[in-house]
């Protein structure tokens, strides 16, 4: 059985505090249900509602929920929350790319406390969540996310990792390790169809990539179970060359799914 972590408890009541009404459903997903949390693990949440949010209902929320998340580098508990919420009917029936209607990661904080947080409109990494949602979510309200979500298609799932590379890549700077890593489970999701944890998607990769290469992945992944700390500041060449490389293995799995058998997201 899926333990909660608490932050996801206290996120459920920010959520049932700031909106009216309620959401229909919230799902656990990412590392919390698939391994379980490593120790620079954010708790991810998909949320479904009914209708749409307005500006003033956006901001309420997210000053509901930055009182409970978790901030990066404190050490924590508790730790960061990454929320999506959704619209059902912009979800359901399927089309692409899905509509993210809200979004909360600490990321987002210091734009949230300007006053400038991200409009709702077209995500296509969002196809990539609501795949791993459906295929490893455990619901803390409402539905089984399999009764609830419509499967993303093959064809979306490849398209939705290809078209979500150039915003990830350009990322890299300063977020070293957690985009490495993402690459690294996008690479791994092409391939097998499957959604796996950070670091075991790391290993599989670093076990594909030419030695001098894999050394810098399996650094990353090493540092997100916490056992070291990583320093990127003198390494970003390096990181750079093994993000192009895992970027071009993306593409390369994406373009060879057909052949690698369906999607397992239901």
């Amino acid at each position: 059985m899926t333990r909660v972590p608490d932050e996801a408890r206290a996120a459920l009541q920010a959520l049932g505090s700031a909106l009216d009404p309620s959401p229909v459903a919230a799902i656990l997903s990412g590392s919390a249900v698939e391994g379980g949390l490593r120790p620079m693990s954010d708790v991810d949440l998909l949320v479904v509602v009914e209708d749409p949010l307005d500006a003033v209902t956006r901001v309420r929320l997210a000053a509901a929920l930055m009182t409970v998340s978790g901030r990066y580098g404190a050490g924590g508990p508790p730790r960061p929350l990454d929320v999506t919420l959704v619209v059902r009917g912009d979800v359901a029936p399927w089309r692409y790319p899905p509509t993210r209607a809200f979004a909360y990661g600490e990321w987002l904080r210091a734009a949230y406390e300007a006053g400038a947080g991200p409009a709702p409109g077209p995500h296509p990494d969002l196809a990539i969540a609501l795949a791993q949602a459906r295929a490893i979510g455990v619901a803390l309200l409402g539905p089984p996310p399999r009764e609830l979500l419509d499967p993303v298609p093959e064809a979306d799932l490849r398209r939705a990792l290809r078209d979500a590379l150039p915003a990830l890549l350009a990322d890299l700077h300063g977020d070293e390790r957690n985009v490495l890593l993402t690459l690294a489970r996008m690479w791994h999701t092409a391939a097998t169809g499957a959604f796996v944890p950070k670091d075991a998607a790391a290993r599989w990769a670093a076990a594909r990539l030419p030695a001098d290469q894999a050394t810098w992945l399996e650094l990353a992944a090493r540092a997100y179970v916490g056992d070291i700390e990583d320093d990127w500041r003198d390494h970003r060449a390096r990181a750079a060359v093994v993000a192009e490389r895992l970027g071009r293995e993306v593409e390369r799995a994406c373009g060879g799914m057909d052949e690698g058998g369906p999607v397992r997201n239901g």
